[in-house]
């Protein structure tokens, strides 16, 4: 392949939209809750001395967490998009937490990792951008040891068939790649790949007052901040991603969810 022929680089989250995304999420974060919500999708969950894997690992917030705070042996975040990956080294590395953290841009498709050779995956808001979750689910499972767990939130779609007309104006006004499936099918999915002990929590009504906070903040004090980083016409189209938003959470379409299972 010539340079001529070579693709562009993937990218969907550009330098504007991360800086807007962690003015209204936090250092390192690309959806919402922060470190609180992974705290909230790992309860429980003894990770002490394990291997972990973060998958889709975005700015790298929540892999720096988990290695900050849950005595991991080791934690591999990966994305696709060489920007974040970027970001994510920067961040790990003012954490000085080089020892157990390492971060790789990878390409869509199999998981970068051994049969059997993960104790945990992790994953916060990232699976709605990979279609297949069946062949997912089995990628994950053939990753794991015995024993391990796969704990993730996602963006999870809350209808069947075809989407409202108020659905559809919020996917095309994120305009980002998205493979939004039902909690049914996440479940469908993990257990075909032999997981147990499936859970699934709603997490739409916390996130229908936090999305309200979250517009009013970038209309209100966040607002001066944002103009002068990414511009009037970038910040008004992303309140109106929020306000599109809000009704399809409202209508129950869109539902943020906590996902567990477990490899026997």
């Amino acid at each position: 392949m010539t340079t001529s022929d070579a693709p562009e680089p993937h990218q969907e989250y550009d330098d504007d939209l991360t800086a807007l995304l962690q003015a209204v999420w936090g250092e390192g974060f690309m959806s919402p809750g922060g470190s609180d919500e992974v705290d909230r999708v790992l309860e429980g969950l003894d990770l002490t001395g394990l291997a972990a894997l973060d998958l889709g690992c975005g700015l790298g917030g929540a892999t720096v967490h988990i290695a900050r705070q849950y005595a991991v042996a080791s934690i591999v975040g990966i994305d696709i998009e060489d920007n974040l990956i970027e970001a994510c080294v920067e961040l790990a590395s003012r954490a000085e937490l080089a020892d157990n953290v390492q971060f790789l841009k990878v390409e869509p498709g199999p998981l970068p990792a051994a049969d059997a050779s993960l104790d945990m995956v992790f994953s916060k808001d990232a699976i709605i951008h990979i279609a297949d979750k069946h062949a997912l689910a089995g990628d994950i499972f053939r990753c794991l040891r015995p024993g391990g767990w796969f704990a993730a939130s996602d963006w999870l779609a809350g209808y069947t068939g075809a989407p409202s007309p108020e659905m559809e104006a919020y996917i095309e006004a994120e305009g980002l790649d998205f493979g939004l499936a039902s909690a049914s099918v996440y479940e469908a999915a993990l257990g075909a790949a032999g997981f147990v002990d499936i859970r699934v929590a709603d997490r739409n009504p916390w996130y229908r007052h936090e999305a309200r906070r979250e517009r009013d903040n970038m209309k209100g004090s966040l607002y001066a901040g944002l103009e002068s980083a990414v511009g009037t016409e970038f910040l008004e189209r992303q309140i109106d991603v929020w306000d599109k938003m809000i009704i399809v959470l409202d209508q129950g379409e869109l539902r943020p969810t906590h996902l567990r299972a477990r490899k026997p």
